[in-house]
């Protein structure tokens, strides 16, 4: 297909329909010589010519009249596509595809239904997937992370502040094995593994301050007798006494105001950033993806750093660079 296949088109339809080179050069805001050499350039390109051209009027030849029956419903289909795709631009409607890691599923879970109920034209899809996901190159409008894996060139807005990680399981299980006081001692407990999506044990992370050596970070492989492929389902384990699982506070603090679970070892829990939802560039801000961010924003109010949810850029990349 050539390059300039599209070229002139318009501007020829507009002159058949006015039969005049300076009411179509009015009509589209351009000179009449404008029009009269994009005329010819399209009938050299076509190969003969498509008016007939006297000092009184303009007609369409025999292979103008064929070639405008041809080409007006090819830009009637453009002007639809257009005015489609302003539309979308203005109201919160289509598909709007996020890429979303397990360990969130549980703060959104809760919120799909007043979602899908208040904005009945989006087509909302979630994939759950804890791998680096490309969201421009693999079709999604926008990813869900914590904030330090997301890459320094995405524009990115808070979903929820910075949280302490918890070790957290049942009142029964605590009332069975009692609550460790130190991360050595769960090699005593029974941890619920997570698999991750490249086929590695999730490791938990822990932090010791003492004076003596300060500030000492460190992580641990533990042991037990399930493993999962999420944070969710290992939640849902922890739930039913099966042991201990390590997940990120703003998530469980549901599950332990119902009285689900407990925490422990809280003096040794890192903070997550906390999580945001990314994309490549503020103009694909569309507005189903501004009302998703806004209802989660108002299903969540304790969840943003403020009440707007700023935008913000990340100042360093993840460690693959990935999206």
């Amino acid at each position: 297909m050539r390059a300039d296949i599209f070229e002139g088109i318009v501007v020829f339809t507009r002159v058949a329909a006015r039969r005049s080179f300076t009411a179509a050069a009015l009509e589209l805001g351009v000179t009449p010589a404008a029009i009269s050499w994009t005329i010819k350039q399209l009938e050299a390109r076509v190969g003969a010519p498509l008016f007939t051209r006297t000092t009184r009027s303009v007609g369409l030849t025999e292979a103008g009249q064929v070639f405008l029956e041809q080409a007006s419903a090819g830009v009637a289909y453009v002007e639809a596509a257009y005015e489609a795709a302003q539309r979308l631009s203005d109201n919160p409607r289509g598909l709007l595809r996020l890429s979303v890691p397990y360990v969130a599923q549980t703060l959104i879970e809760p919120m799909l239904k007043g979602f899908t109920d208040a904005y009945p034209d989006i087509e909302l899809e979630l994939v759950f997937e804890d791998r680096f996901v490309d969201v421009a190159g693999e079709g999604y409008d926008a990813g869900i992370r914590i904030g330090e894996m997301i890459a320094q060139d995405m524009v990115a807005v808070r979903l929820t502040p910075a949280s302490p990680r918890v070790v957290v399981g049942s009142p029964a299980y605590f009332a069975e094995r009692g609550k460790p006081l130190r991360p050595e001692e769960l090699e005593r407990h029974s941890c619920i593994n997570i698999r991750l999506a490249g086929g590695a044990v999730y490791r938990w992370d822990f932090v010791e301050h003492t004076e003596e050596i300060g500030t000492r970070s460190f992580v641990m492989d533990v042991a037990g007798g399930l493993t999962v492929n999420g944070p969710a389902t290992s939640l849902s384990a922890a739930q039913a006494g099966v042991g201990l699982a390590y997940n990120i506070a703003g998530v469980v603090e549901p599950l332990i105001r119902q009285g689900l679970l407990e925490t422990c070892l809280e003096t040794f829990m890192p903070t997550s950033p906390g999580f945001f939802i990314y994309f490549p560039d503020r103009k694909q801000a569309l507005p189903k993806l501004r009302a998703f961010v806004d209802y989660w924003h108002n299903y969540h109010p304790s969840q943003a750093n403020s009440p707007n949810a700023q935008i913000v850029k990340q100042k360093a990349k993840s460690e693959s660079g990935a999206t």
